[in-house]
Formats: structure tokens, sequence, C-alpha cells
């Protein structure tokens, strides 16, 4: 019997296939409809032999209704705490900068044992660093980029719509893109860490998600949070390894 685990976020659905390991990882785009993506997935399980008769699969995420050929469907919180533990063995803090929203868990013992989400703003999301570096005509690599050699700026709205405002206003000041990309920055990891906070003295931090292999944000909050940020190769896949483990536990 072959595992798999699909989580459908709000901006990338990732999918990990795992028996006695993690065999394969692929990711595509959600796109404007989750359901669609849940059918290309399933295409593309059926392309190697996957298929109801030898593979059980949970489904996680933003999008995890859409998926109607999984045998159940998971929390995010619950698949992303177990596939951040079987990546870094420790018990830990878990970073999550989602396309919809940040999420903080804390790992003890192998097991969720507290979790924080940021509210329904955009603030503090992969999303916002998205519309951004868009704002600037940056891509997310390319902002990252360009905010280490900036300083001095702050962005204060915590709104999406009126952090676009103030970045508009900036940059019809004059101001450098290079200031503008490190307040952007800046404001997103200040918001992380204040998520953090709010988990008490965990210092064994670990940051998965779409952001988790950009050396500039771990680094930033690494710096913000006095600890090293740590990450994996699969950092992107934790709420998708999580799923595929969580099937692995199915009758």
């Amino acid at each position: 019997m072959i595992y798999v685990g699909i989580d459908i976020g709000s901006t990338a659905s990732k999918v990990c296939i795992y028996d006695s390991g993690i065999k394969e990882t692929f990711a595509l785009p959600t796109g404007w409809s989750s359901v669609k993506t849940a059918g290309v997935i399933k295409d593309r399980l059926k392309e190697i032999g996957l298929g109801k008769d030898n593979c059980k699969i949970v489904a996680t995420g933003y999008g995890r209704v859409s998926v109607p050929y999984a045998d159940k469907t998971i929390t995010e919180i619950t698949c992303h705490g177990k596939g951040a533990y079987y990546l870094l063995k420790d018990d830990c803090t878990v970073i999550d900068i989602g396309g919809q929203d940040t999420k903080i868990i804390t790992i003890k013992g192998g097991r969720v044992t507290n979790f924080t989400m940021n509210d329904k703003c955009a603030a503090g999301t992969g999303r916002f660093l998205e519309l951004m570096a868009g704002t600037l005509g940056f891509t997310i690599d390319e902002l990252c980029e360009k905010a280490k050699s900036g300083n001095g700026v702050t962005i204060s709205s915590m709104c999406t719509v009126f952090a676009e405002s103030e970045i508009t206003s900036l940059i019809g000041n004059g101001t450098r893109r290079e200031d503008i990309a490190f307040g952007v920055v800046d404001s997103i990891t200040s918001k992380v860490k204040s998520l953090c906070q709010k988990h008490g003295d965990e210092f064994n931090y670990f940051l998965t998600g779409g952001l988790s292999q950009n050396k500039y944000i771990i680094n930033t909050l690494s710096k913000k949070l006095s600890s090293p940020v740590k990450n994996s190769k699969f950092g992107r896949y934790a709420g998708a390894i999580g799923a595929a483990l969580l099937a692995s536990k199915l009758k």
C-alpha cells in the first residue's frame, strides 16, 4: 500500500507520496479552483499507477474538502505538526508562512500542544509579500534580494490595501525601492515574531511553507527571534508529508 498526502493551499497545492520514506513530491499552483486542481492531482497519480485499490489518501489544507477521492480529511495544523516533526526529528515551534495565513505550531513529545494563526488580514502572509512585491515590480525573490541593501523604512499599515497605498506614496516620494523592500520584509517578519512570542520561551524554530528556502527571510527571522531558524529542502511539503504519514495509520 502506498500513502499519499495532498495539501491544497490557497496559493499552491503540494503532494507527497510515501512508502517507508518520502518517495516523491510535487507541487502545482492551486489557481482559481481547488476542485480543478484536485482533479489534476488525481490524474497525475493515476499516470504513475496510484488509485483507490493501492493507496490511501489524506487531504489537508485550505481546499481539503475539494478532494472527494481522499479517504480522510485532516486539519492543516495536525498535518503540518506531524510533517515538521518527521523532518526535524525534534520538538520545535513551527513557523508556516502560507498564502492565506501564517501558522505558529508548538510541538512537544511529537504532538501539537499549541497553535496560533494570524487574523483574517493578509499582513504577515506569503500573499502579502507577493502583492507588495508586485507593487514594486518585483518577484518575491527579487524583492528579498533588493531588501538586503535596504534600510530605514517601516511599513506601518497592517491592512494589505493600506500597505499598498503606503508603498505607492513612498515610491511617489522618491524612496529607494531597496528601502521599501526592506520595510516589507521587516513588516512581515515582525508580525511573525509577535505571533511566536505567544508561544513562550521555545527557541527551536522550524520554517515551513513556500518561503522555507528563502535565505533572507530565514536570516531576518533568526535575528528577530534571537535564535537560528531551521529549515529543510522538504519544508514546503510539511503539510503534505504529515498527511501522508497520517494516511499510513488508516485502517
